[in-house]
């Protein structure tokens, strides 16, 4: 059985509700280690967290993907003595390939105040004997080769030649759930991703055009669930069509389908408030990028957003095109969204760019106008601006 440090960031900075952040990211740790059949036991050790397994290479693949930890290391353990140290750290680092041909460094945690060497001089001391023994060079700045760790405690001192990096952000399931409206392009999973890093339980929902687009979609979610630690995304899936089929009739009764973008996500939002209100759910998460196509300009957003009963979250508003690819390569998302596409046949040739709070009013007052007797249009048209 070997010991892998779990690292966190954040969390470390929360007050008394650190507690309850600990004990999510142990029992998401765990989830992982189960949902990929690997046998290890999780605990924590005063401010740090540990994972002992047989299976370190599979653990350590694993174990990176779960929100919260900023990096892993794989450690040896040996008694809290100069001697055992330095004979350790030189193993270490003839394992992490450090010779002539590398630079190193030694860093060096003191956690027992009680061993008689100060942090500085136990990089010296461990630093000089691993430059003799392998032939390195030490570099002291952040581009060195290879980075030897050691970690003095008060009953052992752990070494390490390795820290890889983990995806941080808040434990999943730590910040309450949410409604994200998934589709099947690039943008909407990566909003989804990022709100999972937060700490957020997501709830995907998808509006479908196909039963082969619900199946893309059903694969872009299953690679968010390799994420999904402490709470497993289950999609809603619903007809694309039924939502907006009466909003369109209008419109083109009206000569007004330059609105059609419009009135398809205000309805698939208030739709997906609806569910988030059933399920517990606080917001609503889409992928809008401020810009990037015609329902999301300003004017746009405010009009899509007017009388939606839930705050509605917007992780990618800041951000280019490019900058979404790529993070949907990172994520692994990007394959499964761009091997199909699926035009939507509502697409009205001349988008609305620029509309407005006023126009939209006075439009939804001319669709009731024309559909209701006068006895029922007032109740519904209320109904319909707060929506």
């Amino acid at each position: 059985m070997e010991l892998i440090l779990l690292r966190y960031g954040e969390i470390g900075l929360k007050g008394q509700n650190r507690t309850y952040f600990m004990r999510k990211l142990r029992r998401n740790v765990r989830q992982c280690l189960k949902a990929n059949n690997l046998a290890g036991e999780v605990w924590q050790e005063g401010q740090r967290i540990y994972l002992r397994t047989e299976q370190v290479p599979e653990a350590l693949e694993a174990v990176q993907r779960v929100f919260g930890l900023v990096s892993l290391s794989p450690v040896e353990e040996v008694p809290a003595e100069m001697g055992a140290i330095t004979k350790q750290a030189v193993q270490t680092a003839r394992q992490a390939g450090v010779g002539p041909a590398k630079t190193f460094c030694v860093r060096a945690r003191r956690a027992d105040k009680s061993f008689p060497l100060i942090s500085p001089e136990i990089e010296r001391q461990v630093g000089a004997e691993i430059a003799v023994a392998t032939g390195a060079k030490v570099d002291l700045s952040r581009n060195c080769d290879v980075e030897i760790g050691v970690e003095v405690q008060p009953s052992r001192a752990l070494v390490f030649g390795a820290v890889i990096p983990g995806l941080g952000g808040l434990p999943l399931g730590s910040q309450g759930r949410v409604v994200a409206l998934v589709s099947s392009g690039i943008d909407s999973p990566v909003a989804a991703w990022l709100m999972m890093k937060r700490g957020c339980s997501v709830i995907p929902l998808h509006f479908s055009l196909s039963r082969a687009q619900t199946e893309q979609v059903e694969a872009i979610v299953e690679v968010l669930n390799q994420y999904a630690y402490g709470w497993r995304l289950k999609p809603i899936i619903l007809s694309h069509q039924e939502t907006l089929g009466p909003s369109l009739t209008r419109l083109r009764e009206l000569r007004q389908e330059r609105w059609t973008c419009l009135f398809c996500k205000r309805a698939m939002l208030a739709k997906a408030a609806e569910i988030a209100a059933q399920m517990g759910a606080a917001a609503l998460v889409t992928g809008d990028s401020l810009g990037q196509v015609a329902s999301q300009t300003l004017s746009n957003l405010e009009v899509i957003s007017y009388g939606i009963q839930k705050p509605i979250m917007r992780p990618l508003i800041g951000l280019d095109k490019v900058e979404i690819m790529d993070m949907a390569r990172r994520i692994g998302s990007y394959e499964a969204s761009v091997q199909d596409s699926h035009a939507c046949p509502f697409l009205p040739s001349r988008p609305l760019t620029q509309s407005s709070i006023e126009k939209l009013r006075k439009l939804l007052s001319q669709m009731q106008e024309t559909t209701l007797p006068e006895s029922e249009s007032s109740d519904n048209m209320r109904v319909m601006s707060d929506a």
